[in-house]
């Protein structure tokens, strides 16, 4: 419940978290966190706030300046800026993963926060806070606000020109936020040679065949599913289909390999060490959820149907299930993908006995 703010020491202006308007009520578990009514509590809460809550007492709780010597204070600045640093890659995080599900008002607030935090650490002109702008920019494109969009986005591309060392992670995220603006204004050439900026750059940091870069493919191939250019659209589908089945097949291969023997004899046998697998950060869960979802959906509705194609995209997606640990989905989707195997005379008997290996798999995992 909220608290009045009459309550708080007199003096003290008290804004709303999200917007800076003057605030009415106070989250009762920080006790640090204002809002202006309880529908901007109940997005920040959804949006990041949840996530953060307890965390932020020991951030925005100032340090006694004449608590203990020169050295200790040092060393608790140092500790807060570690503890910023850490709370700017989670908000972050979040805040890509609440794009990725579609879920445009709630990651603003996760946005905000990262951008107040970076500002506090690195400044207002540092190179840094870009991510935060991509995401701002991103959610307001979501949400239709275009005209904030761009206020978002300009500022972040002013940023990257005025940094000759911007890495090309960061000029690959503007230019993939710059052409999803123009393609929702319906601007697909200007939309096309932008997400084209993006592969390029991805692939000079990343690599071509790096799932980093087939956000860029994606993008670009639903402009032109869009302008009904099916032969280059379904292209550009299968190079993302592609990137992501030797990715997750990767990740696969670790999670289902024998684990080694224990050591030892009798009583005295030892188990072998907890193996530690590579993963998937949740923005990337959430990103190869909405893509692997969306052509799957795509190559579904299409009247001819090519048993290659479709085994292709129904093992993609068995291993994802596998990998985010839903069982029964990764049993489902590979049983389709042998079925298809089983159909297409072209498909190589090596493909057919993966995926039989994967199933048996599946069934030691449920």
């Amino acid at each position: 419940m909220a608290v009045n703010p009459l309550a708080n020491p007199k003096g003290i202006k008290l804004l709303c978290e999200l917007c800076q308007k003057p605030a009415l009520i106070q989250c009762t578990k920080c006790r640090l966190t204002y809002y202006c009514g309880a529908e901007h509590q109940n997005i920040d809460w959804i949006g990041i706030h949840e996530k953060v809550c307890q965390l932020l007492i020991p951030l925005r709780t100032p340090i006694p300046f004449a608590s203990g010597s020169e050295e200790e204070r040092k060393h608790r600045k140092e500790q807060q800026k570690v503890r910023q640093k850490q709370m700017i890659e989670l908000t972050r995080t979040v805040g890509q993963k609440l794009l990725f599900e579609g879920k445009y008002e709630y990651a603003i607030p996760a946005a905000m926060q990262s951008l107040k935090f970076s500002i506090d650490v690195y400044g207002l002109a540092s190179i840094e806070l870009v991510p935060s702008y991509l995401i701002l920019g991103e959610a307001c494109i979501g949400l239709g606000r275009l005209p904030q969009a761009e206020e978002y986005l300009s500022q972040a591309q002013w940023t990257v020109l005025k940094t000759p060392t911007c890495s090309n992670a960061i000029k690959s995220r503007l230019y993939r936020n710059i052409g999803l603006l123009y393609a929702t204004q319906g601007n697909s050439k200007e939309a096309l040679r932008q997400f084209a900026d993006d592969i390029y750059h991805s692939s000079l940091e990343f690599g071509t065949n790096n799932i980093s870069t087939s956000g860029g493919y994606f993008h670009m191939a639903n402009v032109f599913f869009r302008q009904n250019k099916l032969d280059v659209a379904f292209s550009l589908y299968s190079q993302v289909t592609e990137i992501w089945f030797d990715h997750l097949n990767n990740l696969v291969d670790q999670r289902i390999q024998e684990p080694p023997p224990p050591s030892g004899i009798g009583p005295a046998q030892i188990a072998s060490e907890k193996v530690e697998f590579d993963h998937l950060d949740e923005a990337q869960e959430a990103e190869v959820v909405q893509v692997l979802g969306a052509i799957l959906e795509l190559r579904e509705n299409q009247a001819v149907q090519t048993p290659s194609t479709m085994c292709s995209i129904y093992f993609t997606t068995a291993m994802m299930h596998l990998v985010l640990n839903n069982f029964e989905k990764a049993r489902i989707f590979g049983t389709k993908a042998l079925e298809s195997s089983q159909a297409g005379v072209t498909i190589e008997e090596s493909m057919k006995n993966r995926i039989e290996e994967f199933l048996k798999a599946v069934d030691r995992l449920l």
